[in-house]
């Protein structure tokens, strides 16, 4: 079954609230809204979300003009970086190097890179089995889990070459649409502005599209 995934775009940052309850900012909401507007979510589609406010937040807005269902899990959540807490961008980018490059270690307390994968893959694998045939599913998440699934499903080593802010928006809002069954990636990370209504069309419509591989 093809999906799609979406992570969140530009955010509220806050160092005096936990990450996790982040909101849209601006910017990231008036994208949000264009996705929504632009048909690339189907109607009736089933919508899984991370439980963190950003997620939820973009999963809502495609939702309302989809007429979608939002399932949330909080094991679709962003690799658990509880154990740092904020981290100023300079910093963050580095132990973010640190996270891809030593998926086999906790880095600064971080949940290890490898558990993040397997905990995305077995998630995501969950919720499209209790998809009904027919039904397109989108799912709202984050770039770092969203980048493990990615590589997980194109048999890819994790690295952070595979990261959204090396292929697409480097403020989040990116999407690639995967095939979990067949272990088939249908593109790289690319930019909601980017993407077309047809997404889900047959592999031989697909492969003539620029956007995909």
């Amino acid at each position: 079954m093809r999906a799609l995934y979406v992570t969140h775009p530009q955010v509220r940052i806050d160092c005096n609230v936990p990450v996790p309850l982040w909101g849209l900012s601006e910017l990231g909401r008036e994208r949000a809204l264009a996705l929504a507007a632009s048909g690339i979510v189907p109607q009736g589609a089933m919508i899984f979300s991370s439980r963190e406010s950003k997620a939820m937040e973009l999963a809502d807005i495609l939702a309302a003009a989809s007429a979608g269902l939002v399932l949330s899990d909080h094991l679709m959540g962003e690799n658990d970086r509880s154990a740092t807490g904020f981290l100023p961008p300079a910093l963050f980018e580095h132990t973010a190097d640190r996270f891809f490059a030593e998926p086999e270690v906790s880095v600064d307390g971080w949940e290890r890179a490898i558990d993040a994968q397997q905990r995305i893959v077995a998630t995501v694998r969950t919720a499209l089995a209790s998809v009904p045939e027919g039904t397109p599913a989108v799912f709202c998440g984050h770039g770092a889990v969203g980048t493990l699934l990615k590589c997980f499903v194109a048999g890819r080593p994790i690295a952070r070459s595979e990261d959204q802010n090396r292929h697409a928006d480097k403020g989040g809002g990116n999407c690639f649409v995967f095939d979990l069954e067949t272990m088939e990636l249908g593109c790289e990370w690319t930019a909601m502005e980017r993407f077309a209504p047809g997404w889900f069309t047959p592999p031989q419509a697909i492969a003539s599209s620029p956007l995909f591989l």
